[in-house]
């Protein structure tokens, strides 16, 4: 069987902070085991946020109202119809991933790969969702090709290399997860969605582990956020071309610091949330108001668009009901009216921005695990370059 990406030794370093992040995750875990009233609206945000962010890489611009739309079922507030087809779609496979992923019956295969990719692209049936590719393909940027994947008659024997890996190896979670990524995009399968299928794929790795959730352990939001990165470790680690006895420890590093960062933004907005209850429930007794209205708007204050259908269907009020709530919230400046009567939404009002606002003002600034790696991969990423064009 053709050989693929192996994951690295793992320094001292690398186990302190595997250990740091496995703490996290437990502390979280933890918190999610205890009946909370805004871990489900916690739970949507996680998922838009991955949507979105996993999305950006590729060049669709999700907004985050949209993110939180294709969460809901709702339709798309500001996409164009093509982005709108594949968030729907990455949506699904998120979905998927996180209903199936947990059983502890659920086992990886290549048809759970291919079934994915089907989600994923089955709105275009022009770029064979669900098949592996059958000829060459090429990545390339502005200044050319930057990366030529293996053959294609290679494909389903690396792909079932790279199920066996997971299934068979005994590295953590994590590790497995980010190598399981790393080969998928490497592969490159399919004729499109090969990156958005590797973030999935590792988020799914992740799931099966069953420590903790799956939308609060993906890095999809945190590779959003830094595309750049993403593709400079990937161009330093792949060097171009299919190169499975290339090391891998920069990759591995990158993704243990992703999960890292991650993990502390999660454990922070768990403990934001606690602050905004409290000033919910404040707001909600001074201008004595339902205590229905509360869990509404948290909604709106973690950037959730709010429609009356929504109310309706949350809280089990009729539709006068729920327009006089509405009316009334945003009298106070609670929320923000948008548009007219049917595609009528709100979202957070002056006085809830500003609370947020403050809050992360007052944030203190996450620590960095691998302060100098981003140093090492650039460096590793223009050697690698130098050595092509001379070559």
């Amino acid at each position: 069987m053709d050989a693929i990406f192996e994951p690295p030794r793992l320094s001292t370093h690398d186990e302190a902070v595997l250990g740091e992040i496995e703490a996290i995750r437990r502390q979280l875990s933890t918190v999610l085991r205890a009946p909370r009233r805004w871990q489900g609206t916690l739970r949507r945000s996680a998922q838009a946020k991955a949507i979105r962010g996993s999305n950006s890489i590729e060049g669709y611009r999700v907004s985050e109202e949209d993110a939180a739309a294709a969460v809901d079922d709702e339709p798309a507030l500001n996409a164009d119809q093509q982005t709108w087809a594949e968030i729907l779609g990455y949506r699904r496979v998120l979905t998927y991933v996180l209903q199936v992923a947990t059983n502890p019956e659920f086992a990886l295969n290549e048809g759970v790969i291919q079934s994915m990719h089907f989600m994923l692209l089955d709105h275009d049936l022009s770029k064979s969702p669900g098949l592996y590719r059958n000829g060459p393909i090429y990545v390339a940027d502005e200044q050319g090709t930057v990366y030529t994947a293996p053959e294609a008659e290679r494909v389903p024997t690396l792909v079932r290399a790279l199920v066996d890996q997971v299934n068979d190896q005994n590295e953590p979670s994590l590790i497995a997860a980010a190598m399981a990524h790393l080969n998928l995009v490497m592969i490159h399968p399919f004729r499109d969605g090969n990156g958005r299928m590797g973030r999935a794929l590792q988020t799914l790795v992740l799931a099966m582990d069953h420590i903790l959730e799956p939308a609060f352990s993906s890095i999809e939001e945190w590779l959003g956020a830094n595309t750049a990165d993403y593709y400079s470790v990937l161009a330093a680690t792949g060097a171009g071309s299919w190169n499975p006895e290339r090391d891998t420890e920069l990759w591995v590093r990158f993704n243990l610091r992703a999960h890292h960062m991650q993990a502390q933004t999660v454990r922070r907005r768990f403990e934001e949330a606690g602050q905004q209850w409290i000033l919910l429930d404040t707001l909600v007794e001074t201008n004595h108001l339902p205590e229905r209205t509360a869990e509404l708007l948290f909604e709106a204050l973690l950037g959730f668009r709010v429609t009356r259908p929504f109310y309706i269907a949350r809280s089990g009020l009729d539709e006068r009901q729920a327009t006089r709530d509405l009316a009334r919230l945003t009298d106070l400046g609670l929320l923000t009216s948008h548009g007219q009567t049917k595609g009528r939404y709100y979202t957070a009002g002056p006085t809830l921005a500003e609370s947020h606002a403050k809050l992360r003002e007052e944030r203190l600034p996450l620590a960095d695990p691998y302060p100098d790696l981003m140093a090492e991969v650039k460096a590793e990423e223009a050697r690698v370059t130098r050595q092509r064009n001379n070559s």
